[in-house]
C-alpha cells in the first residue's frame, strides 16, 4: 500500500496566522470528492487552536445538500452531490452571518451521510468562534450562484489529489455503506469523479494549494 503524505499545511497555518486579526477570518477548503477535506479540516482546526489560540469551527457546505425529495422531484437524485444540488443561497446567507459577526449564536446545518439528510441547526457558532474553516467542493467554482462566495473568504485554499488515489477513496467510501458494487462503481464513476473534474477545472486559483503526494514505500 502507498504512503499518503500531505503537503502544504505547515504554509497554511502560517498564512492564516498572519491573516487573522481583531475579525472573524473565513478560510474556504475547497477540493474534488474524495480529497480528503474533512480530515484535513479537522486537523486544521486543532492546529489553529493549538498553536494560534484561536477557537476554529467548521463548517461543512454539506450542509446544504437539497433534500432528496426535492432532487426526485427534479430528476436529480442520481446526480446528488453535483453543483445544482445544494442550496447555495442558505450557504452565502450563512457566511455573511458569520462575517457580520453580530449574534451571540449561529444556527448552521449539518450533513449526516447514515441518513443521507441535512440535520437543521446541528452546527453552532459562538461569539467566541474567530476563524471558520468552510471545507466543500465547491466553493471557489468560478460559476454560477457559487462565484458569490469567493468575497467572503479571507483565505482560499485548494486541494490536489492524484485522480487514482480519489478513485480509491471513494470506493473505499461507499463500500462502507455496504452498496452493491455495481452502484458504487456508477456513484464514482457518473458522479463523483466528474463533479471531481469540475472542481479542478472551474474553480479561481487559491491563496495556497494543499497536495496530496502518493509514494510506494
Amino acid at each position: 500500500m502507498p504512503d499518503e503524505k500531505l503537503e502544504g499545511l505547515d504554509q497554511l497555518v502560517g498564512l492564516i496566522g498572519a491573516r487573522l486579526n481583531a475579525h472573524r477570518l473565513i478560510v474556504a477548503l475547497a477540493g474534488p470528492p474524495g480529497a480528503g477535506k474533512s480530515t484535513i479540516a479537522s486537523i486544521l482546526q486543532q492546529r489553529c487552536v493549538d498553536e494560534l489560540g484561536a477557537p476554529t469551527e467548521i463548517v461543512p457546505m454539506d450542509g446544504f445538500h437539497l433534500d432528496d425529495s426535492v432532487l426526485r422531484a427534479r430528476n436529480l437524485l442520481a446526480r446528488k452531490g453535483a453543483e445544482n444540488t445544494f442550496d447555495v443561497g442558505g450557504l452565502v446567507a450563512l457566511l455573511r452571518r458569520i462575517r457580520a459577526d453580530t449574534e451571540d449564536e449561529i444556527a448552521g446545518p449539518v450533513f449526516d451521510r447514515a441518513l443521507e439528510l441535512s440535520r437543521a441547526g446541528a452546527l453552532i457558532i459562538t461569539r467566541r468562534t474567530r476563524i471558520l474553516i468552510v471545507e466543500g467542493n465547491y466553493l471557489l467554482l468560478d460559476s454560477g450562484p457559487w462565484a458569490a462566495l469567493r468575497r467572503l473568504f479571507d483565505v482560499s485554499v485548494r486541494i490536489r489529489t492524484p485522480r487514482e488515489l480519489l478513485r480509491r477513496r471513494l470506493v473505499d467510501r461507499w463500500t462502507s455503506f455496504k452498496l452493491p458494487s455495481e452502484e458504487i462503481a456508477r456513484k464514482v464513476e457518473a458522479n463523483d469523479l466528474p463533479n471531481g473534474a469540475m472542481v479542478d477545472t472551474s474553480s479561481i486559483a487559491p491563496d495556497l494549494w494543499l497536495e496530496w503526494v502518493v509514494q510506494d514505500r
